[in-house]
């Protein structure tokens, strides 16, 4: 489990030797005990109740909301329906290990699972605040000190996964998560669905999503956790102006931009940022993953440390509506080769 490594198909689908698709199938007997509230093997329906309420739909999966008839809590249920990943085992297996293998406090919690014939039932941390960047738009301001908080806590959730041995891959606004509607800043990582277990130094599955995926995938030349750390920068980058650093309708111009690393700051959008935060960018958006700041090296960097009264002022008003029009753009946003979530062609 977790060793990428393969050939690869221009497509950046993997090819070459593989585990049988029985030796990659979810079995419930591999679970620890107490990792699971409940016995994976009985009815769902003993334990919570399902809504009518659909939270979101995916390739294989519909998440509604739940309520525990134990204490009333409510959750998100994601239930996914085994037909459609039969011929991907390991997809499953893989997002069950990882969410198992992890719990931290701005990371997405599984509290139990439960298997049946046709669908496997995943009952989650239900977080109802909505995506961080749309919340932005929605407020009235918002500063540097704002963003710094999102960063403090995403660098502190990687440096976690990353000291567990997983990489996520796919860091991208749509997978930060406000917990409630009460704080603004209080994040949480989810979408675990292209993460990886590695124990080896190199992956090499071409995965992740245009605008946020590391110079070191396009280049198929074998990457490690520095990946996110780059996906980090550009999440960075776009909190404090609201644009991304590297955008193009064409995806050559986009990933040449990418790995090459050519963003600027640019006038008037950066004018009031403060240089600190510019340099903690500078030493994430860097080509070389092995000279790229790790998570727990960013979370010294003197932006966190050095206090400015300034810095607490509102962002300029064009940061909203730069996120604004960006938001629109991202939703459209087309994923590079992720076949660990589709059917193959």
């Amino acid at each position: 489990m977790g060793n990428d490594s393969g050939k690869q198909s221009k497509k950046g689908q993997k090819v070459g030797s593989r585990k049988s698709k029985a030796d990659k199938a979810l079995s419930i007997k591999d679970i620890p005990e107490g990792k699971l509230a409940h016995d994976p093997t009985h009815d769902i329906n003993l334990y919570y109740d399902i809504t009518n309420q659909v939270l979101g739909v995916g390739s294989f999966s519909t998440v509604k909301a739940g309520i525990s008839k134990e204490t009333g809590v409510r959750v998100a249920v994601k239930i996914v329906d085994k037909n459609l990943v039969k011929h991907k085992p390991e997809m499953l297996k893989n997002e069950v290990e990882i969410l198992l293998a992890i719990q931290h406090p701005n990371v997405i919690h599984l509290y139990d699972l439960f298997d049946t014939s046709e669908h496997l039932y995943m009952v989650m941390e239900l977080v109802t605040g909505g995506e961080l960047f749309e919340r932005i738009v929605e407020r009235e301001q918002y500063s540097e000190e704002d963003a710094k908080e999102v960063m403090r806590q995403l660098f502190d959730a990687i440096e976690y996964i990353h000291s567990k041995n997983i990489v996520h891959r796919d860091l991208k606004p749509e997978n930060l998560l406000l917990e409630d509607d009460a704080d603004d800043t209080r994040i949480k990582l989810t979408d675990f669905g292209l993460s990886r277990i590695y124990d080896s130094p190199y992956m090499s599955t071409s995965c992740g999503t245009a605008g946020y995926i590391a110079p070191e995938i396009l280049k198929a030349s074998g990457y490690g956790p520095a990946v996110d750390m780059w996906s980090c920068g550009v999440i960075m980058y776009i909190l404090l102006c609201g644009y991304p650093p590297f955008y193009n309708e064409n995806d050559a111009i986009l990933f040449e931009s990418i790995m090459e690393a050519k963003y600027r700051f640019h006038t008037p959008y950066w004018d009031l940022v403060s240089s600190e935060a510019k340099d903690l960018i500078k030493s994430l958006l860097v080509v070389e993953p092995e000279k790229r700041l790790t998570a727990t090296a960013a979370k010294e960097a003197l932006w966190f440390k050095k206090t400015d009264d300034n810095r607490s002022n509102p962002l300029p008003p064009d940061l909203k509506e730069q996120l604004k029009r960006h938001n629109t753009n991202r939703k459209s946003c087309i994923q590079v080769e992720v076949s660990a979530k589709r059917k193959e062609n």
